[in-house]
């Protein structure tokens, strides 16, 4: 998935608000941008860190910018708009480039299941259960080369795990799908420690049969392409 426009960098003077942050273009001008990210984006948020907006002259936008990534200046990048996993996926989906799910070759995007939800991916195919798939944009990392999901408590998250329990039952496939944004971890863990419930509501999503798959990212200021292969990923 490539950006729209170029990005251009600049620095963090802060974020709050949750969806707002504050930054300095590199000719000193100040701009406030978007933040597509409702977590508490742990590490990620510190003033004085180089990090990429891309611009819009999309005159229904009020803010002219949208916080795209983190550049953590030693080549590694974290993707923190949460809206761009999807995108990628889509568009990898589309490739057929992500191997246990390659066989489909319906992709529908936002579909209404469960209770009041809506999927991220319902993947449809001849012959084949339908594939539910939810996925999880994955950006904290506390220790080297570790990424863990969530990093904060998300109710939301531990809802959609029972969901798509739901439709392991009625004979579908359920598919909780992490997407790690970060180019410097290998590992992937949950952070049971934010959130016990979620954890909890992991296991018990497994044990019905709901499937987990972990797959990294490439990410450049050009844009967030997913790995297909799912490597060395330790759960």
């Amino acid at each position: 998935m490539r950006f729209e426009s170029p990005l251009v960098p600049a620095r963090l003077i802060r974020r709050y608000k949750r969806f707002l942050a504050d930054c300095m273009l590199e000719d000193g001008r100040e701009v406030t941008a978007h933040c597509a990210n409702p977590g508490s984006m742990m590490g990620l948020a510190e003033p004085g860190e180089k990090i990429w907006l891309e611009p819009n002259d999309d005159p229904k936008k009020k803010l002219k910018y949208g916080w795209r990534l983190v550049d953590h200046e030693n080549g590694h990048f974290t993707g923190v708009d949460t809206s761009v996993p999807n995108k990628a996926l889509r568009a990898a989906l589309e490739a057929g480039e992500i191997p246990q799910l390659a066989a489909y070759g319906t992709i529908r995007a936002e579909v209404k299941y469960g209770e009041k939800s809506r999927i991220d991916f319902l993947l449809s195919e001849p012959g084949l259960p339908d594939a539910y798939v939810e996925v999880k944009s994955v950006t904290l990392s506390r220790q080297p080369g570790l990424a863990e999901f969530p990093d904060s408590v998300t109710a939301r998250g531990a809802k959609h795990l029972a969901e798509l329990s739901g439709m392991v039952a009625q004979g579908h496939r359920a598919i909780m799908l992490y997407l790690v944004q970060r180019t410097d971890c290998d590992r992937f863990a949950l952070a049971a420690d934010i959130d016990p419930a979620y954890a909890k509501a992991f296991d018990a999503a497994k044990a019905q049969g709901v499937e987990s798959l972990i797959h990294g990212t490439r990410i450049s200021t050009e844009g967030v392409w997913v790995r297909p292969e799912t490597g060395n990923w330790v759960k």
